[in-house]
Formats: structure tokens, sequence, C-alpha cells
């Protein structure tokens, strides 16, 4: 058979798959290009990382970001949870913990965009009258051979339906964002440009306000009603470079999400050291704790 014919009828690692299994609408955005099942409730997931990334690649396009894998990690669930668990397209995932340990070394950039595989095990599976109602998966990226990180993931999936009740009326179209702030310098959190800085000076140097860009092309890659989860992320990242600059670069996360983060109350951002070289970050709206994480810095 010719190589043509080959690729055209196995499209894995020659095409994305459809952006809507993996909750974008930037076809840019979605990094797995091919699944398959390897045994009972275990998969490998094929994936494909770009050379250069506003957000996932580093300023000087040397290495790739942690939160490269936690999003590539997140789109392997979540195609998983639809395509072999019959989670349907229109429900929503709730991210509850998300842990993830990554290996700074393995994560240079090298002159073709990398290829890793998504070793994902779906350790528990729960239903709700029939239906998958949430799951808890862990995963093992693998690249090249060497392994470049572990995680341990749990979700919640509601029907749309469900999820309006939750959320009380509040939809893309009635809640606004109250405006951003003035960021951090770039350079403070580790980024190139002003307009990926999701941190603004509060009254502390250990305490930020987050800022919440709706016309973001990576959070929100879509409209939203709340702040994602990977805003969340990505702020914990920012306030652990910011408060402990000489500590090294993030390299793991281990964290856990309350509750929803509106868009139209601010979020104050908190860190402490937790000795060693764990850092502890608090996302707090109001009174309560919407988002807590711990992450580990890796020496440069």
């Amino acid at each position: 058979m010719p190589l043509s014919r080959q690729l055209a009828e196995t499209p894995t690692l020659t095409a994305t798959v459809p952006r809507q299994l993996v909750h974008r609408a930037a076809v840019a955005e979605t990094f797995l290009t091919g699944w398959r099942r390897t045994e009972t409730d275990r998969f490998a997931v094929s994936a494909q990382w770009p050379r250069a990334h506003g957000l996932h690649v580093s300023p000087d396009r040397s290495a790739y970001e942690p939160l490269l894998v936690v999003e590539t990690v997140r789109q392997s669930g979540t195609l998983i949870a639809h395509t072999e668990y019959d989670v349907h397209l229109g429900h929503h995932f709730v991210l509850q913990e998300f842990e993830v340990d990554t290996f700074p070394q393995h994560l240079a950039v090298g002159p073709i965009p990398a290829e890793p595989v998504v070793d994902v095990h779906f350790v528990e599976v729960r239903h709700r009258a029939g239906r998958p109602a949430g799951a808890r998966y862990t995963a093992e990226v693998l690249l090249d051979g060497a392994r470049v990180a572990t995680a341990r993931v749990a979700f919640t999936c509601v029907a749309e339906s469900v999820y309006r009740r939750l959320r009380g009326g509040r939809t893309p179209a009635t809640v606004s964002a109250l405006p951003a702030p003035p960021g951090l310098p770039p350079q403070a959190v580790d980024r190139a440009l002003p307009e990926d800085v999701v941190l603004a000076p509060a009254d502390r140097n250990d305490r930020w306000r987050l800022r919440i860009d709706t016309a973001h092309p990576v959070f929100f890659d879509h409209p939203l009603d709340h702040a994602p989860g990977m805003l969340l992320l990505e702020s914990a990242r920012q306030a652990a470079r910011a408060r402990a600059p000489e500590a090294g670069t993030p390299a793991s996360f281990r964290s856990f999400f309350h509750r929803y983060a509106e868009l139209d109350e601010p979020v104050w951002i908190e860190a402490s050291d937790e000795g060693g070289t764990d850092i502890r970050i608090v996302a707090t709206q109001g009174e309560s704790a919407v988002f807590e994480c711990l992450v580990g810095m890796a020496k440069e």
C-alpha cells in the first residue's frame, strides 16, 4: 500500500483529533493526534507539541512549560471520557483534583515538534442513573522513551441542564468580567508578553489579584461563565515564580478545585513557603477558598 494511502487511512500523528472531543474551539490549541486502547481501562494517547507557543513554550523557545503537560493530560482524559466511556459531548467537566510531577530535564524543545505518548489509566468511573458522572485517572507522559511526567486527575461531568441549574443562570452572555488591572512585569513571572501575565500587584509582596482577560486566546479559547482551571494553575505558577525567583522553576503541582471562581468578583492569590522547595498557593474569592495548589520548585 502506498505511504500516502496509509497516512490517509491511519491519521494518528498526521492530524489532530476533533477539537470538540477535548473542549477546544481552536485547532491550534488541540494537541492530541490519536488514541488506542491497550488493555481494560488503559489507553495510549498520542500528541504533538509545537516548538513555539505563547504560553506553553519558554520565552527563549528552549523548553516546554509544565502547564503544556497539564493541558495535554487534561485533553487526554477528556478525549477518553467521550470516546471510550460515552460521556456526551454536551456535558461539562468540572476539575476536582489535578496532581502532576514533571521532569524539566526532559522538556527541552528539539529541532522538530515533540510527539509524546500519554499512558492513561482510568482507575475509577462513577455512574449516576446509568451514565458516567465522574472519574479518576492516572497518566504517564513519555517522550522518546523518557518519562516526562506523571499525573493523577479527578473530575465530575454533568449534563448541560444540570450545569445550568448549578450555575444559577450565570452564562457567558449574562456575566461580565471585572476590568483587568495592570499586571506584574512579564519578566517577574517568566513571561514574554504583558498580555500573558495573570497577576496584578496588591498590598503585599505575597498577595496578588488575579487578572481575568476573557479575550485571552488560550485561557478563554471559547466563552466561559467562570475562570477556567488552567488560568488558576497558571496563577499558581506565576505566584510561585514571583514569590521565590531564586528557588528555580515550577515543576510539580498538587491542586484542588473547591468551587467556581466567578468572573465578576475579585480573586486574590496568596503564596506562602511550605519549607524545602514547596510553595503553597491559595486563591480566595469573598470569604471562600476556590483553589489551592502546592507548587514544587526545581533548580534550573
